[in-house]
């Protein structure tokens, strides 16, 4: 089995940066893809970005540009530096790791964006 861990988040103003990471523990070799999605509060769950261990990359199109995923395979992470953060973005954002064809779900983190 793997677990997720997530760090980062916090509060930044409009325009400003922040960086989460998600590290993989346990049987992390056998995952796949990592990816970030965010829940807004009234909103559905949204794909921010992925990234396969092939290294293909998928943005979504309102973060296209501002944000970078990046998986650092000697940590087992997937990381993820958020640019030019917009109020939009104030969500809880949380990390999934494809295991086995399983979705495992981290337990997500604030991401708090003031104007």
């Amino acid at each position: 089995q793997v677990q997720l861990v997530e760090s980062g988040g916090g509060l930044v103003q409009a325009g400003g940066s922040l960086s989460l990471s998600c590290e993989a523990s346990g049987n992390s070799f056998s995952v796949s893809a990592m990816g970030w999605y965010r829940q807004a509060p009234g909103r559905e769950r949204e794909l921010v970005a992925d990234i396969t261990s092939g290294g293909m990359i998928g943005y979504a199109d309102s973060v296209k540009g501002r944000f970078t995923i990046s998986m650092d395979n000697d940590r087992s992470a997937v990381d993820l530096q958020m640019n030019n953060h917009k109020t939009e973005g104030q969500a809880v954002y949380y990390c999934l790791a494809n295991y086995l064809g399983e979705r495992l779900w981290g337990q997500g983190t604030q991401g708090n964006v003031s104007p």
